[in-house]
């Protein structure tokens, strides 16, 4: 009854209000259970220009000298529900609005407790996916949540496009990965609860902090004086990533000597997550502390620090998927009773960050940031210069090798499942019993554990302003510098029993240090690679916005210079004249414009429309073909070009809140290298030292088309009971035939190259998750402070990554240059046919609780995904090794294909558990 009546005061005071005598918007704002005044509440009039937020008597007022008539007012702050109120405005007369209470949403941070796919899961040394998790974590956009929460965990890519097309800031400064270009989101996990404070641009919405990405910008704020006070403690049980997590974290607010500080402590652990043997350990640290020097100036220092290792979890083809689960991972085995793994990502990259804020004046704000990043990332391996491979699942010793056969070798093929299946793990005994024997006989090491390792220096320095010139209209720019320095090497890690490592390349037999030959190195000692990359950036960014009663327009531009150069510290014998010392410096010119432009036909109606051209650098992956072994450049490198263009149809009603977007990328100029073993090489007039090899493979000059719709639809049929719809669906092709060729130790030719011409991948798919996925859900908020919701998932589309050099003139040409003579056209297209996953279905539940205990909040979370416990392949990719048509044939022919693509598969149920206290 307390409620209603409450409701009923609240609503009568709205409408009273129309009757009132002024045309500005005032009120105020209370929590509904302690009746206290709420500050920092947003109030905004949809579909203008017109926002302001309460002060800390809860009160605030909206200046208004040009809107009137019928609109919505929309009253939001994070960890409450959000009210809509419709209002009307009359010319000349004021509105003032009592007592709007907003109560705790106990829904609101679930995405704070939801544990994501993220690419610390993925195989590393593919290019199979990534994810946007944490790309819309602040979203509130029910299309971007659900893709985020729902759809990731199937490598969903939205529009296609991976995470290197958006940005992501902290403070203002971009934290995107010069190596590769993507958000290093999974770097920092365990400190959720101060990474909240966030302000997110979809798409080619405008920023006023960055030019941004196709895919939008995401800028986290970690100022101290805008945390909420108060505290969290929070305990999490999971059989996803990690097994456990533990949060702690405390803001002071901005108390009367003008400091304010926010701290944040986290731990993640767990034997075993999902996968077999991929174990997490993971510590997390945050400070940030702000000065308020006057009311003009204020300094801000933050401090993150996340170190964590976990174990990975291997691709597999179909073959052992079979023999074993989708749990299988074939990188560990038993070492004194306990599961140890031999690939583990292993992450220690501080940031510290000073900013200062200066409020030049009521429309102006300048902020200056500098940042520095250092600290290492590994990814550990087995090496086997005098042994055979370890892997349990390499192709020999898996029955198909013996059924492949001219003559199917039955016994061994019966003999090598039973073993598989019984004990196909790592033999890290037989390791270390070899490499003891060597060491007797005086022998270096047959086996060893490394590290390829990357020893980052980031220096970044930015200064953005913000000014709003009048009611309407809002300037921004931004200066930015960033300097790279990246030692790369590989590190022994683990010798294994071993006396040393002989630092030659068995294969070939090229020294990997010429000028130290056969060194004997020890643990900790560099082999294989060690060389240093360095990258400068400067770029400016400018934009104007323009915001009216019935349109709102903008328009960016951006420019920047790109420098990238590598300095060999090992003289590769293979590569003499070309791998020590400096190479040749490359220099990229980038700049981009966009603009966009909303229409608001009514406070219901809304269209919007954006687009952009921009060219930018490749990223440093994508810019030297082999760098751990010489200093060559990818062919006829240069910027690549981004065409973009979208549209939007929204309608806003009290009830139904939706959005229509179509849209278009067309990409061109891109890079892609890849790495791997390659069998049935052939090449007219060249002389190979094998005919299979370990390459790497550079498809340069790539053009790919992306385009397509989304659909996102909530409906709040009562006060506590809401559905939800979306659906995204497009075509993402290649849309030319790029370059390819190969590079390797192994090719005799004088730049260590062949060029295999054209590959055939116009019109094949895009891999990277499903191109169509459809996703309905309710959720159910009851008065009583508890929830439910539950979404069922819908994903198609979904494609393997083809295998470039398959769909080149090597596919058909035999040595002497002409085709096959047992070539058929018909067969070929079969081989060459793009593989498409089943579609599939996911259902999520979720809920939760939430009790108030005097000053005290305790909240309960709990999620259940993939309920049906359904099996489904996310992603994969086609071997290299077949590269001929005769060989990709045989094997098509054989009981088990051989050289299979090989696949990931989603998880299971699972489930997500979760328990705080708010105080």
């Amino acid at each position: 009854m307390k409620k209603t009546i409450l409701a009923l005061f609240s609503l009568f005071a709205i409408f009273q209000s129309v009757l009132s005598q002024n045309q500005d918007v005032s009120g105020s704002v209370k929590d509904v259970a302690s009746f206290q005044p709420l500050q920092e509440v947003i109030i905004q009039i949809e579909s203008t220009n017109l926002s302001t937020e309460t002060n800390a008597s809860g009160l605030f007022k909206l200046k208004n000298n040009t809107v009137f008539g019928e609109y919505i007012l929309h009253v939001s702050k994070p960890g409450y529900v959000s009210k809509r109120y419709p209002i009307i405005i009359y010319e000349g007369v004021p509105l003032h609005i009592d007592d709007l209470f907003l109560q705790i949403d106990v829904t609101s941070n679930q995405e704070v407790y939801t544990i994501l796919l993220t690419d610390d899961e993925l195989n590393e040394d593919s290019s199979a996916a990534d994810n946007i998790s944490g790309l819309l974590q602040a979203s509130q956009d029910v299309f971007q949540r659900t893709a985020a929460f729902e759809f990731s965990g199937s490598f969903f890519k939205i529009r296609g496009l991976d995470s290197s097309e958006g940005k992501l800031l902290i403070n203002g400064v971009e934290m995107n990965s010069m190596f590769n270009g993507r958000m290093q989101w999974s770097n920092w996990g365990g400190i959720n609860d101060v990474l909240r404070n966030q302000e997110f641009g979809f798409g080619l919405a405008p920023s006023t902090l960055n030019f941004g990405g196709v895919l939008g910008t995401t800028n986290i704020s970690t100022r101290a004086s805008k945390y909420r006070e108060g505290g969290r403690l929070t305990y999490t049980s999971s059989n996803r990533s990690y097994a456990n997590r533990l949060m702690a974290s405390y803001a002071s607010g901005l108390v009367k000597n003008g400091w304010a500080y926010a701290l944040s402590i986290g731990r993640r652990w767990g034997n075993e997550g999902f996968q077999d043997a991929t174990f997490y350990d993971a510590n997390s640290f945050f400070i940030s502390v702000e000065k308020k020097l006057n009311n003009k100036h204020a300094l801000n220092f933050t401090g993150i620090y996340t170190p964590n290792k976990r174990g990975k979890s291997s691709p597999n083809t179909q073959e052992v998927f079979d023999l074993r689960d989708t749990k299988y991972n074939e990188y560990w085995g038993f070492q004194d009773g306990e599961k140890r793994n031999s690939r583990v990502k292993d992450v220690a990259q501080p940031i510290f960050m000073l900013s200062h804020y200066w409020d030049v004046n009521t429309e102006t704000e300048l902020q200056t940031h500098l940042s520095y990043t250092f600290g290492k990332q590994g990814h550990s391996r087995l090496d086997y210069p005098g042994g055979g491979n370890p892997s349990p699942a390499y192709y020999q010793k898996l029955p198909s090798y013996y059924l492949a056969k001219s003559e199917p070798d039955y016994t061994n093929a019966y003999l090598t499942e039973r073993e598989f299946i019984s004990n196909g793990q790592i033999d890290w005994n037989a390791m270390y019993d070899a490499n003891i024997t060597n060491a007797n006989q005086g022998l270096e090491a047959a086996f060893v554990q490394y590290e390829d390792r990357t020893d980052d220096n980031q220096f970044t320095l930015n200064s953005i302003i913000n000014s709003e010139l009048n009611d309407h209209v809002l300037l921004s720019g931004a200066l930015n510098y960033s300097q790279l320095t990246s030692n790369n090497f590989a590190e022994i890690n683990d010798l294994l029993g071993a006396s040393g490592y002989l630092n030659v390349d068995t294969f070939d037999g090229w020294q990997y240090d010429f000028q130290n030959p056969n060194a004997i190195v020890g643990e900790d000692g560099k082999i294989k690679y060690n060389y240093k990359m360095h990258a400068n950036v400067i770029s400016a960014f400018a934009q104007a916005q323009f915001k009216y009663k019935t349109i709102d327009y903008f328009v960016a531009l951006n420019v920047n210079h790109t420098n990238y150069q590598r300095e060999g510290l090992f003289q590769n014998e293979a590569f003499k004249d070309n791998s020590l010392g400096k190479s040749e410096a490359l220099n990229f010119l980038g700049f981009g414009v966009k603009g966009g432009l909303t229409y608001k036909f009514t406070a219901k109606h809304v269209i919007d429309f954006h687009g952009a051209y921009l060219t930018k650098a490749p990223n440093i992956q994508s810019s030297f073909s082999n760098p751990r072994e010489n200093n060559n450049v990818v062919k006829d490198i240069s910027e690549e070009h981004v065409l973009a263009f979208d549209a939007s149809y929204i309608y806003r009603s009290r009830i139904i809140t939706s959005k229509l977007t179509g849209f278009y990328i067309d990409k061109s100029g891109s890079n892609e290298i890849g790495f791997y073993y390659a069998d049935g090489l052939t090449s007219a007039g060249i002389e190979f030292n094998e005919t299979s090899a370990f390459v790497q493979e550079v498809l340069y000059d790539v053009n790919t088309l992306h385009f397509g719709l989304e659909l996102g639809i909530e409906a709040k049929l009562t006060s506590s009971f809401k559905l939800k719809a979306v659906a995204s669906t497009g075509q993402y092709t290649y849309n030319n035939n790029p370059n390819l060729y190969l590079t390797s130790a192994s090719f005799v030719t004088q730049d260590g190259s062949i060029d295999f011409g054209e590959s055939n991948l116009k019109n094949y798919k895009v891999a990277g998750g499903p191109q169509s996925a459809f996703s309905f859900g309710f959720e159910y908020s009851d008065p009583e402070y508890w929830w439910f919701g539950a979404t069922a998932n819908y994903l198609m589309n979904t494609y393997v990554d083809v295998s470039p050099l398959t769909r080149t003139s090597n596919f058909y040409l035999d040595d002497d240059g002409l085709p096959f003579n047992d070539y058929d056209e018909n067969v070929a297209k079969q081989l060459l046919k793009q593989e498409r996953f089943n579609d599939y279905l996911v259902v999520n539940l979720i809920g939760g609780k939430s009790w108030k205990l005097g000053q005290y909040y305790l909240g309960l979370f709990v999620s259940i995904n993939n309920v049906l416990d359904n099996l489904y392949k996310t992603g994969g990719f086609e071997q290299g090794r077949n590269a001929n048509y005769r060989e990709l044939k045989e094997d098509n022919e054989n009981p088990i294909r051989v050289f299979g693509p090989k696949y990931w598969y989603g998880r299971g149920a699972t489930y997500f558990a979760n328990v705080n206290i708010r105080f």
